[in-house]
């Protein structure tokens, strides 16, 4: 960030900003406690309850996930149970957003992330993730990497504008061939390798091509996170190795940044 007035006002209101999207997590574990629907702290979310009791100081969302089946279950309960100043964003909520990450919103405020697309007017209010987990193949981690990167690379291609030109049109069914072959072969992994043991988030956001064991995740338990119970993974230590490895060691200082490029937690 270049910006040192911008820099120094999303340091200065960063605990706002957490605070927002703590009310967030707390309706969302409300209707998943009621509804019997897991989930879990995720990626920095998970490491700050670990590592620090709650946010990491510097970390500016919080991630959880579900089981694919769950969170179907989730985006059907949650319209009727959330309050309404929260939003349930999804590909059908909001079609104008096109990343696969359901998000639960806060329309009293305002959120923007350098993958924001300013084109396309769906709501950018401070936000809970969702992953979406599926399971996995028992294959090597670079397996999964090899398979998304390619998927994403082509799917990148085919839907960026292209021109009438003869590359154009090579590179079209170069890629649109390239896509289908790697979701065969990811299928065909599915149906030859055993699926009971590992999971983890949706291809096109796994790029690091990690995996978990299901039986470090489940059953999830409870853990402080702020001073509040949410769900935790059954084995964090584990679950965040297969992350970071050695996750209680500190990230220099220089990487101790903030993930969004602007914030206003009240509109209203």
């Amino acid at each position: 960030m270049e910006n040192k007035y911008l820099e120094q006002y999303l340091t200065d209101n960063l605990r706002a900003l957490q605070c927002k999207e703590l009310e967030i997590l707390k309706e969302i574990d409300r209707i998943c406690r009621k509804h019997n629907i897991d989930y879990w702290l995720d990626g920095g979310t998970c490491l700050g309850a670990v590592r620090h009791g709650g946010f990491i100081p510097w970390d500016d969302d919080i991630d959880i996930a579900m089981r694919k089946e769950d969170l179907a279950r989730f985006e059907i309960v949650a319209p009727r149970e959330l309050p309404p100043h929260l939003f349930l964003q999804t590909q059908e909520s909001d079609p104008s957003r096109r990343l696969p990450i359901t998000k639960v919103r806060d329309l009293n405020s305002y959120c923007v992330e350098a993958m924001d697309d300013f084109t396309q007017p769906y709501q950018k209010g401070v936000f809970v993730d969702i992953f979406p987990f599926i399971n996995y193949p028992d294959v090597s981690r670079q397996f999964v990497k090899t398979v998304v990167g390619g998927i994403n690379k082509s799917m990148a291609v085919l839907s960026a504008k292209h021109t009438y030109s003869w590359r154009s049109v090579a590179e079209f069914f170069y890629f649109h061939a390239k896509k289908l072959w790697l979701m065969m072969l990811w299928r065909s992994a599915n149906l030859l390798r055993n699926t009971d043991t590992y999971m983890c988030n949706i291809l096109v956001n796994n790029g690091y091509g990690i995996t978990h064991r299901k039986d470090c995740i489940f059953p999830t338990k409870d853990i402080l996170f702020e001073g509040i119970p949410f769900k935790a993974p059954r084995q964090p230590d584990v679950y965040l190795t297969d992350l970071y490895k050695d996750y209680m060691q500190l990230p220099p200082v220089d990487k101790r940044k903030v993930h969004g490029i602007f914030f206003m937690t009240d509109l209203v």
